[in-house]
């Protein structure tokens, strides 16, 4: 799964080790695209290339990404672009906050497209330190069970989970 990771660089990097923190996280479920958002040496004047380079690089990404997630804790203008543009794309796009009082802009927290949880990251990461599981499809027809994948979403048959 290609996963885009939206936090803001030009508007502050006062959450850059939240960043870092989630970035690493969500290395479990796929590629992050935007691993470089989390780089504690990355300053709030950006990165390498030209304000366009940059675009085409990100929008590229945007495209590629199967899921976006957003921390928007520090405002943005550029991570409120990207998911207006992600939101354009048909996206799904998850967007977390945790300061700033639980005040989220009401564009996003309003659009019924965005996921905006009642808990910010880090508790969800608390959550997530549950013993971990392996899940198979048992086919109903008695043949061996498969992994969970895409190509099984359809299968019918009893889903076996077991600790790692």
């Amino acid at each position: 799964m290609n996963i885009y990771f939206c936090g803001s660089i030009r508007g502050g990097r006062a959450d850059a080790a939240l960043y870092h923190e989630m970035i690493e996280f969500l290395k479990r479920y796929g590629t992050v695209l935007t691993e470089h958002v989390g780089d504690p040496a990355l300053t709030d004047r950006g990165g390498d290339g030209t304000s366009e380079d940059i675009w085409r690089r990100d929008t590229a990404w945007l495209r590629e990404s199967d899921i976006v997630i957003a921390e928007c804790s520090t405002p943005s203008l550029g991570v409120g672009y990207e998911l207006a543009f992600a939101r354009a794309l048909g996206k799904r796009v998850h967007v977390f906050y945790g300061k700033n009082d639980g005040r989220l802009s009401a564009m996003l927290a309003g659009d019924p497209q965005f996921v905006t949880p009642t808990a910010d990251f880090m508790s969800l990461l608390k959550i997530s330190q549950l013993p971990k599981v392996n899940c198979t499809i048992a086919p109903k027809d008695g043949r061996t069970p498969t992994s969970a994948s895409k190509a099984n979403r359809g299968t019918r048959g009893r889903v076996i989970c077991s600790p790692r």
